[in-house]
């Protein structure tokens, strides 16, 4: 069974509604050419902006998208619902509070379930470094420190790495003093595709957004 976790630093419908780049890419890696796409948007709070963002994005492509919210879900069975789709996409915000609501849900071991089971993982920002065994953050844009997160895969990584001038040199510091593990750095239009836990390619949206590997 193949495993795939596409992680964006940054991009996507949310970022880039005009550059299909990256979500093209995304959709184009599902084991269906009509996928079922289940937007998770937890860490927003379930921003109703935010989803109708999703669903203004995707319902123009060949997809069904639908979402899932915790904090007024519609759904009672969550392990069916999105075992039952194709890619699973999880958006940006508070990581930090997103893993302890799915962790108080269950739906982290439900999301280890389907990456199991083969449906393709994705996701920004928060969405994307909560696979990681560390993803780097900021508590209401304080200092950035390192936060257990999932550990689908290994290392850490650091999102927006362009784009906020803060990131780069707090992660290198970081690293270089064994706060945080060796990871990626991914620039905003970047997405880091893994297959079996290993990295398989690296997709950009924009001529000079770039993913690195920092290490000690």
């Amino acid at each position: 069974m193949k495993r795939q976790i596409i992680a964006l630093g940054g991009g996507g419908f949310a970022m880039e509604p005009r550059n299909k780049r990256l979500d093209n890419y995304i959709l184009s890696q599902a084991n269906s050419s009509n996928p079922k796409v289940c937007f998770v948007p937890t860490a927003s709070g379930d921003s109703r902006r935010y989803i109708q963002k999703f669903y203004r994005f995707f319902d123009k492509q060949d997809c069904i998208p639908s979402h899932l919210e915790l904090f007024k879900p519609i759904y009672s069975d969550f392990e069916s619902f999105l075992l039952g789709q194709d890619i699973i996409y999880v958006g940006g915000g508070n990581t930090r509070n997103m893993l302890l609501l799915w962790k108080e849900w269950g739906i982290d071991k439900i999301l280890r379930k389907a990456y199991n089971q083969g449906i393709l993982i994705t996701g920004m920002s928060a969405g994307a470094i909560c696979w990681f065994e560390q993803g780097i953050t900021d508590p209401e844009n304080g200092e950035l420190y390192p936060l257990d997160c999932l550990g689908f895969l290994s290392g850490s990584s650091c999102p927006h790495y362009d784009g906020e001038a803060e990131r780069k040199p707090a992660y290198k510091k970081l690293i270089l003093y064994g706060s945080a593990k060796g990871g990626y750095g991914i620039d905003d239009g970047v997405a880091l595709h893994f297959v079996n836990e290993q990295l398989f390619k690296a997709v950009s949206s924009r001529k000079k957004a770039k993913a690195f590997f920092a290490y000690a």
